[in-house]
């Protein structure tokens, strides 16, 4: 019989779907700098600090030392992926983990270079390059964390999607 646990709470959703649709608007609709690119990027800037201030204070699995898994968990997974074992995880997996770093970092690093790009003084082309380069690298963490949730979704029979909606999880 399937067992319906709580996993993410409000804020934790809430600013996760902020930064998908900050990041779709920074990605593909507001596109070479203006003001509203400068904007919302303040915005993704602003939710990823909450999400890290929330990820120190806030509850079971929105804690910041869940993102990080051992290197036996993370080998393990893999493993599982491999042989079609499973392992269903209450938060995030070991992968699922790194991805969230990696996406955290990515995201401040997309910060960062753009408040640079933003000021009035003149900046080198290195930080354009630097910034198109987290750009560039976003776009293919958020697709590889797209399949990966999808993938993952179906080998382990958990809508992990939908857990980001409700807040619950269903485990078989």
């Amino acid at each position: 019989m399937p067992k319906v646990v709580h996993v993410w709470d409000m804020l934790v959703r809430l600013i996760h779907w902020g930064l998908v649709a900050g990041f779709v608007a920074l990605a593909f609709l507001t596109r070479g700098g203006g003001a509203w690119h400068v904007a919302i990027g303040y915005l993704v800037a602003g939710l990823v600090a909450l999400r890290l201030v929330w990820g120190i204070v806030g509850p079971g699995p929105a804690r910041l030392r869940h993102l990080l898994p051992q290197p036996a968990a993370v080998i393990a997974q893999v493993q599982d992926m491999a042989t079609g074992r499973s392992h269903r995880d209450l938060g995030h997996s070991a992968l699922g983990g790194l991805m969230g770093i990696n996406l955290f970092l990515t995201l401040a690093g997309l910060a960062v270079t753009g408040h640079v790009l933003a000021r009035p003084a003149a900046v080198g082309d290195w930080v354009k390059d630097l910034h198109g380069a987290f750009d560039s690298w976003a776009i293919l963490s958020v697709l590889a964390h797209v399949l990966g949730v999808v993938l993952e979704s179906r080998r382990l029979g958990v809508n992990l999607a939908r857990s980001m909606v409700t807040g619950d999880k269903t485990l078989p």
